[in-house]
């Protein structure tokens, strides 16, 4: 039976018009993204089949375009509104951190780093340049490497900073392993681009490590 002959209450589009986006499970979400289901499945048998597929909700959303295509009701079109809809939510983030007054909230810098870096299958460190009230004045990706780590050079940090007239930074780094716990590296290279920092008078205010789950704080953990 398709979606349109169920109770209207437990139709995935009116429910969350009535009761708001954070009441519909991952397959109601993704069902309303998919719009269609295909011959003999609705949307939302559809939905659940490529959750069970892929295992969870973000090895779809972070699944590369062939994989992605290969599933059974998806192909190029679905694969570029995705990735429109991912991008639109990065930039929603970063829009909203640069509009407000100043950067107060834990929890919205997780989520805009998180979003930002979670995805990389490598390593990739950046940095939010903040001015002196701690407002983000950018957000910049500075290096890449391999899944086993990436060279951080200090003295680009220090240009980058005073390019943008940064008066603090907070620095990121993701762990394509998942795991956020941070190494002896970690530490090393916070505490050697705080030392290189603070001869041109900019503080550091934090390094967060993204990983699987919520992004670990170092100045939460003491190590800052």
């Amino acid at each position: 039976m398709g979606i349109n002959h169920w109770p209207v209450s437990e139709r995935p589009r009116e429910k969350l018009l009535s009761m708001g986006p954070a009441a519909l499970t991952d397959a109601e979400l993704l069902a309303i993204f998919l719009r269609t289901g295909v011959t003999g499945k609705s949307a939302i048998d559809l939905a659940r089949d490529l959750l069970t597929e892929f295992s969870s909700l973000r090895a779809l959303l972070e699944a590369d375009r062939k994989t992605f295509c290969q599933a059974k009701g998806l192909g190029d079109a679905k694969f570029t509104q995705l990735q429109a809809t991912l991008e639109l939510c990065r930039r929603y983030l970063k829009s909203s951190l640069e509009r407000s007054d100043a950067l107060t909230s834990p929890a919205d810098t997780r989520a805009f780093l998180t979003a930002q870096l979670r995805q990389h299958p490598h390593e990739v460190f950046a940095a939010m340049f903040l001015d002196n009230k701690h407002r983000v004045i950018a957000y910049e990706e500075l290096f890449r490497g391999t899944i086993d780590g990436a060279s951080v050079h200090p003295r680009e940090v220090v240009k980058r900073a005073l390019h943008h007239n940064a008066a603090a930074l907070i620095l990121a780094h993701n762990h394509p392993s998942g795991i956020t716990e941070p190494s002896r590296a970690d530490q090393q290279i916070t505490q050697r681009l705080k030392e290189a920092l603070e001869l041109v008078d900019i503080r550091v205010l934090d390094h967060f490590i993204v990983g699987d789950g919520e992004a670990l704080s170092l100045a939460e953990r003491g190590m800052i």
